[in-house]
């Protein structure tokens, strides 16, 4: 499927009569999706709903609130009825004055409750639904509660009410299909009959067909979005729903045509409720726990939906072993060379080698999702919080530049020291600050619906809030790794090997941002060896810092089981924003620029092409680095104008793959469309764009984030 790699922007396939009837209406819809994008994508009102719900039930629990608070907000939903919908989920912004009194009140009430920390990241366990339905886990839920005592039955009281909630939210969705029959043609009251009888069904069975069990995902990320949950992402798709898609295919009921049309609309839902700046994320392939590849005809269309919705989420990861199916490479290549930078690749053998040596049998290491960026977490059984916190590694550095010009250590090897021992401090202050916000969660907390369908805690009776799920690791991210071993390699050099100059006049030199010293900046910059060309005395140093940070996290245990505090390196757009409030550093980088994005190389200094970079990248072990480990490359569109071009590119992604590394992602676009796309937005809406370990679209991010990626070194040859 899709093996050809010629640069086509038409797809290979899917050209039958049902999809050319239904492509304009689907263009159209997403359109209206993207005009749309600067509204809020669900009801703005909920604080108003959220505080009405908590006042009415103040005698009780804190559990038994946030029970009925979700189920209260579920139920509350309006759905949205669009001309080329067939699946329903789109939801009716109802916008509340953000500066009444009455809003003003209502969040100062909620206020007393603070909810720190992350949520979400994940993707849940849907399997029980699939296979009781709402009513089948009603009634396991009820025997589990009459059986239980306080706390127990007061977690499972509230898993049965955001139930309730739920079936309020399928019917409300059903009725809104069916009310809009009355005024609609022949053909459109036969596919509004359709939508409404599955939400329905799923309102109280399990669903009955690939539609059913779409939409049930769908809806699932709603219910989430109640429980003030975000970034819930339909994960594994191709696994989860490979069997009602076999099932209506060989009944006849479902054509790969109509699966894919409905993939393509779970596409369109996922970014009407989904705001700027978030990830939400898919992926597809891999292995099993026998290290049998699952590649199926999902993981295509999951794939190939892309090429017609053109849309920043989901993003579809590909976990890429050995046997991953050429054709299955093929299809993300081509995607990515026509300029759809959603696709990535993910290196399967490092990161289950990852999730093992954190704990995970085999059976749950081979199920994971990227939970938003590049940060994993199991498949079901996450407590995860990712990015927490973000490390600024470089200012830490700097910190210490200042504090130790007039008294320098004798030797680099002590000034290193030095910085460790800095570093180390910094990561013991924020676990227990993190353990402590754990604690007030664990208080104030409480995330019914997410628990319902994280394993374990219907069996232990806990809400994720309070200990139930059966992972509940801190992933941290070092934001700067690049910066800093460049730093390092210049402070070595220029300081202690040929005493060019003092740590003190190096200070001088930072403290005025290189103003009067331009010689000394491009010296810092371009005399020296940079991570990224290839080059041991420099790449050494990411090695270095990388075992010295996964064994200072190893050090510790977090809140409430001794989850491990794991280590990552990606940084979603902190290396813009912890940049901009960074003072000049010694690789020649200016006080307010970015750093280096994830895990490549800084801007501008991958000189000596593509293969050095995945060289110097790869040159260190990331399978501890399980909190994100992101490689940006960047390539002119012109290049790709030749199957020639597109096996290059092929060839590079699965040597950085094959050479142990984490994630890759591509940009493939020129500096003037960026321009343009700056110049006029409303023309570039849809231009989406990989950032640091995730995608966004080009004109909505800020105009600083817009700079630092038209700065990313743009590839000439592949």
């Amino acid at each position: 499927m899709a093996s050809d790699l010629q640069n086509s922007s038409k797809p290979v396939k899917f050209q039958d009569q049902r999809y050319t009837e239904y492509a304009p209406r689907l263009a159209a819809w997403r359109q209206e999706c993207l005009a749309r994008k600067h509204e809020n994508r669900w009801n703005q009102d909920h604080i108003l709903i959220r505080a009405r719900s908590m006042k009415e039930s103040e005698p009780l629990p804190m559990q038994l609130r946030r029970g009925r608070c979700t189920r209260d907000v579920m139920a509350s939903m309006e759905f949205a009825l669009y001309d080329a919908a067939l699946l329903m989920g789109a939801l009716v912004p109802r916008a509340a004055d953000s500066q009444s009194q009455e809003v003003q009140a209502a969040r100062a009430y909620l206020n007393q409750w603070p909810l720190p920390g992350i949520n979400g990241h994940c993707e849940i366990d849907l399997s029980r639904l699939f296979q009781l339905g709402v009513d089948g886990m009603r009634a396991d839920l009820e025997l589990r509660r009459n059986q239980a005592i306080e706390e127990k039955r007061d977690t499972y009281q509230s898993f049965l009410d955001v139930l309730e909630g739920f079936t309020l939210l399928c019917e409300n969705a059903a009725a809104t299909a069916r009310g809009g029959m009355a005024a609609a043609t022949p053909e459109r009251q036969t596919e509004l009959s359709a939508m409404a009888q599955s939400c329905q069904r799923i309102a109280h069975e399990p669903p009955a067909s690939f539609r059913d069990a779409l939409q049930l995902i769908h809806f699932a990320t709603l219910g989430a979005l109640a429980d003030m949950v975000g970034l819930v992402g339909p994960g594994h798709i191709d696994r989860r729903v490979i069997s009602f898609y076999q099932r209506d295919i060989e009944a006849g009921r479902l054509s790969e045509t109509e699966a894919l049309i409905l993939l393509e609309n779970l596409y369109v839902l996922i970014n009407e409720v989904t705001g700027d700046g978030a990830a939400v994320a898919a992926m597809v392939g891999g292995r099993d726990a026998q290290g049998r590849d699952v590649t199926n005809p999902l993981s295509y269309l999951c794939l190939e939906a892309l090429r017609r919705t053109k849309l920043g989420y989901p993003t579809v990861g590909v976990c890429w072993h050995e046997g991953t199916p050429e054709e299955l490479v093929d299809l993300a290549v081509e995607l990515i060379g026509n300029g759809n930078s959603n696709p990535a690749l993910f290196g399967d053998e490092q990161i289950q080698r990852g999730l093992k040596l954190y704990g995970l049998p085999p059976e749950e290491a081979c199920d994971y999702i990227n939970s938003a960026c590049v940060e994993i977490t199991p498949f079901g059984s996450s407590n995860v919080w990712p990015a927490s916190p973000y490390f600024p590694v470089c200012r830490f550095l700097l910190d210490d530049i200042f504090s130790l010009a007039d008294g320098p250590p004798a030797t680099f090897e002590g000034f290193l020291a030095i910085w460790k021992m800095h570093l180390a401090l910094e990561v013991s202050k924020e676990v227990a600050a993190l353990n402590q916000t754990r604690e007030t969660r664990r208080i104030n907390g409480g995330k019914p619906f997410q628990s319902l369908f994280t394993n374990d805690c219907i069996e232990r009776g806990l809400d994720i809030d309070r200990g139930g799920a059966r992972y509940n690791w801190v992933e941290c991210s070092f934001v700067g790794l690049a910066n800093l071993a460049d730093s390092l390699y210049v402070i070595q050099e220029e300081v202690y090997n040929q005493r060019t100059m003092s740590l003190a006049e190096m200070r001088a030199i930072l403290q005025d941002n290189f103003v009067g010293h331009e010689p000394e900046r491009l010296r810092f910059l371009k005399k020296h060896p940079k991570y990224g060309m290839n080059d041991e005395k420099v790449d050494r140093f990411v090695r270095e810092i990388v075992d010295f940070v996964t064994a200072e996290c190893a050090r510790y245990q977090m809140a409430p089981d001794g989850s491990p505090f794991i280590p990552g390196s990606f940084c979603w757009v902190m290396h813009q924003t912890l940049g901009r409030i960074c003072g000049a550093t010694p690789d020649g980088r200016k006080a307010g620029f970015p750093f280096a994005d994830g895990a490549g190389p800084a801007q501008g200094r991958e000189t000596c092409g593509p293969t050095a970079a995945i060289l110097s990248t790869t040159s260190w072990d990331p399978s501890a680095m399980i909190g994100g480990v992101a490689f940006n490359m960047k390539f002119n569109s012109s290049l790709f104008t030749s199957p020639e071009a597109f096996r290059r590119l092929r060839d590079l992604l699965v040597t950085y793959l094959r050479r142990g590394g984490f994630e890759v992602q591509v940009n493939v676009v020129d500096h003037a469309i960026l321009q343009k796309a700056k110049e006029n937005p409303e023309a570039y809406r849809d231009l989406v764009v990989r950032i640091g370990g995730y995608t966004d679209y080009f004109t909505r991010i800020g105009p600083q984030m817009q700079a630092e990626v038209m700065l990313r070194t743009e590839y000439q040859g592949v």
